[in-house]
Order: C-alpha cells, then structure tokens, then sequence
C-alpha cells in the first residue's frame, strides 16, 4: 500500500475512507453519538466500528499517547484489508504523523512469500491529510524509511532457513550495498581459515552451506561518529549435537535475528543520510548435525587466541559472535560505539517475558541513553547487570574460557560476559549487548508486530544514530 503525505484542502478523492480516531470523552460530544452507542461502541482503545454509508471508521483511543495512536493504526491496518475502498484517510499532525505511519505499516506487514494464493488487499493507498505538508514531509520520509527497514528485517527473518542460508545471505547484503552505495566484503570459509576464525568455522562445520563473514559499511563525508555493529547470523540452528527437542527447532529461523537487524539499521542509516559512519559486521553460519559436527568436550582456539572449552553445542552463537566482535574491533579501530545483536538466551525471556530486549554491558550512561532511545522510539529495553561472581562460572579447567556457565542461573549474564571476554579493554565502555531472543519473534500478535520477526532493535538503534551529534 502507497503512503502519501497531503494537503487537507486539497484531498478530493472517490471510493475513500475516512478514518476518525476518537476518545471515550469525545464520544460523548460525537456527531454519530447515538449511532454509535447503538451499536455498542464505547471508543476503547483499538476497537473499531465501520459506518459504511457515510464512508467513516471509527477508531477508539484512551487518549493521544504516541503507543495508543500506534497501535490504533495498527488496528485500522488490520481492519481494512477486507473492506472494497480504494484508499483510506486518516488527518494527522506534528505529533502523530509518525505513529500513525510506523503503526500502519508495522501492524498491516503480511509475509505471504510461501502462500500459493495469497489474498490482496483493494485498499491501494494511504492518504495521511495534514494542514501544513512542507512542516510534515521530514516526519513522515522518515518514519517511512524506519518502518520499511523494519519490514525489511522482517523478511529475512521469516524466510525459510532452505532458502536463506549463509550464501544467500550474502548474497542479500551484496544486493543492499548494491541498492544503498554501501561498501561489501564477504569472507568465504577458506578467507575465514586464514583470519584464524576457528571457532566460529567449528559451528558450521557439519553444514552443507559454507559459513560466511559479511561486512557492509556505510561512510558519509564528515561523519561525526563511527559506529560498529555486529550480529548473530545463525541462518537455521539445530543444537548441533546438543540437539534441541523437536518443538524448540520449529522457528529456529528466527537465530539469524541479530544479523538481520544490523543488515536493516545500515538500511534505516544509509536511506536517512545520517552523519554517522556505520559498519555492519554479520556472521552467517548454519548450526546443523552430521559426521564433522563439532562436539561437547571440543577445545576450540579463538580468533583472539583464547582457547574455549565446549560443554554444548548449542551455545553456538556466542562462539561465532566470538570471532566476528575480534575481527569487526581489528576492521574498525577504536569505534565510538560497538553494539551486538544476537537472539542468544532462552534465559533471556525467563528473565525479562518475550516482549522485551536484555541490555548488557558495563556503561550505566550508554544504557541509559540507549533506553531513552528504545522508549522514544516504542521498543521495550531493560538493563541486566553484570558481576564478578557470574563471570566466576564460566571457567574451564581445561582451557582459557567455557562456552556455558558451571550452574544454571543467570544464562542471559553469563552469555554477555562471555562475549565481554572478547571486547578489547579500550572498547570496554563503548560496547553492549542487546539479547533478542524473546523480542526478535512471536506467534501471538503484540503492540504493532503480527505473527513471525518483529525487527527488533531496528527501531530503537536508529532512534539512537540519529540523536549523536
């Protein structure tokens, strides 16, 4: 569905839709009040009522909160794609352009790829009528370009794990930096070898897909800040021999969440022409089981030198992540910022519920400005701290480091703090980790995200580029 940005006085449009967002203290004062009453609308935030012979759809809100305005519009996105209008209105101004739009957008975001005869919407077109278009149109590209790089996540992440793999992964950021003037360089598994990227070879070693190290960079002409991104790309995660029940595989597609974040925020960056230079750095790896599959009491030698002790398999993403935070620190030298994205814990979610992204790091200032961020921008983020007793458990008595930690308490933590053991002391307070793992993907619709990826951190970190100066 087009979106566009119009002037009030100049909409004049057949076969439209006029969609009214209206409070229960407004109801009371409504020109349809008894109309409505009638038919038991009461205007409760996200109900719908359709008054088709006056081509009106009412939208009940609490009130004017941005999160109320959006997840009303993700409703109406809902709402209408059975409805045989050819377009829809909705009147929006400074404060509500943008979660109008990332509402509509987000919450009518349908993956229909697999679908023999996927069912298409009548309505073409979304007419966001204002007073004022020049004092909009910055609001409104904007917000576009973030809800649609969100979108883009998403559909790398609901892709079928046979058909995105770590070469078609790849492939797909060759394509973006095609499409975006960005900077690839991909490294194939022989590259890989004489990087000294043994741990993260070891994972993908049972995979008929060769593993892939991807990097993407976007560099603008005086750029203020330079940013690092790293991601999980486990492109389909078995468990390895470690292997996962049969319930806990279904949706594990959903483990290259992180590389496909990343792959979105340079996206979101890119497209807004932000004064920040960003690099995306991706592991693209598939976890699977055979003859070569690494095993449970495996010692594997880091990028970094490190020797790892492997007690499971399954903790695979923090031995690729690993070897990609060495070499992304190597490839950009003394970075303002580095950040990870990865759906790495199950812990995670028992920690912190499904809906909400698991901050780590040792910056309390950078957290702090990264929650400011997710708030700004509607994504839940919550800090989980780091201490010197958990980091306790994950020694090895027979090498540097284990891969899980002794007890099975705190596997969020645990997990950060390995990946803090590969993060170079001068870094130490630019770096965190956002854990994913409950936020990146859902079967039960939530706030503006459907069935499937949510996108998860696209939002909230490009919230946060933007506001460096």
């Amino acid at each position: 569905m087009k979106i566009e940005l119009i002037d009030t006085k100049k909409f004049d449009v057949k076969e439209n839709l006029t969609v009214k967002f209206i409070t229960p203290e407004r109801l009371k004062k409504a020109k349809f009040k008894k109309t409505l009453q009638k038919a038991g609308f009461s205007a409760e935030q996200d109900t719908i009522y359709g008054m088709h012979g006056k081509s009106l759809l009412f939208c009940g809100i609490e009130n004017h909160d941005t999160q109320n305005l959006k997840t009303a519009a993700a409703a109406i996105a809902k709402a209408v794609k059975g409805l045989a209008y050819k377009s829809l209105s909705i009147e929006v101004n400074e404060k509500s352009i943008r979660p109008v739009i990332e509402g509509f957008i987000l919450g009518g975001y349908e993956f229909n790829n697999y679908k023999s005869k996927p069912k298409s919407s009548k309505v073409k077109k979304l007419y966001l009528t204002c007073e004022d278009v020049k004092a909009l149109t910055q609001a409104f590209e904007e917000a576009v370009v973030v809800s649609e790089a969100t979108c883009y996540t998403r559909d790398i992440v609901n892709t079928a794990p046979d058909d995105m793999h770590p070469e078609t992964l790849a492939k797909l950021a060759k394509k973006l930096a095609r499409n975006n003037n960005l900077k690839c360089n991909v490294l194939n598994e022989k590259a890989l070898k004489k990087e000294r990227c043994e741990a993260m070879l070891a994972v993908g070693r049972a995979s008929r897909h060769g593993s892939k190290l991807i990097h993407l960079a976007y560099k603008p002409k005086n750029a203020k800040k330079r940013v690092a991104l790293v991601g999980k790309g486990l492109t389909y995660d078995s468990g390895g021999l470690s292997l996962k029940p049969a319930t806990s595989m279904v949706t594990m597609k959903m483990d290259k969440a992180g590389a496909c974040a990343v792959l979105g925020i340079i996206k979101a960056v890119s497209e807004l022409k932000l004064d920040v230079e960003v690099h995306a750095f991706v592991g693209a790896v598939e976890n699977m089981i055979g003859g070569d599959a690494y095993k449970p009491d495996d010692v594997l030698v880091s990028r970094k030198g490190d020797t790892i002790e492997v007690r499971n398999t399954d903790a695979e993403g923090r031995l690729v992540l690993a070897d990609v935070l060495d070499y992304a620190q190597d490839k950009v030298k003394n970075p303002d910022y580095l950040f990870d994205f990865a759906t790495l814990t199950g812990a995670c979610m028992v920690a912190l519920g499904q809906y909400t992204t698991g901050v780590m790091g040792h910056s309390n200032r950078l957290r702090h400005d990264i929650s400011k961020a997710a708030s700004k921008a509607g994504e839940l983020t919550a800090s989980l701290p780091f201490n010197k007793h958990l980091k306790k458990q994950l020694k090895s008595e027979i090498a540097d480091i284990c891969n899980i930690s002794n007890k099975p308490y705190g596997g969020a933590i645990t997990a950060g703090l390995f990946l803090d053991n590969f993060i170079k002391d001068e870094n130490k307070e630019k770096w965190l980790h956002f854990d994913i793992a409950g936020s990146a993907y859902t079967e039960s619709p939530w706030d503006v995200n459907v069935h499937g990826a949510t996108g998860a951190g696209v939002r909230f970190m490009t919230q946060f580029l933007q506001s460096l100066k």
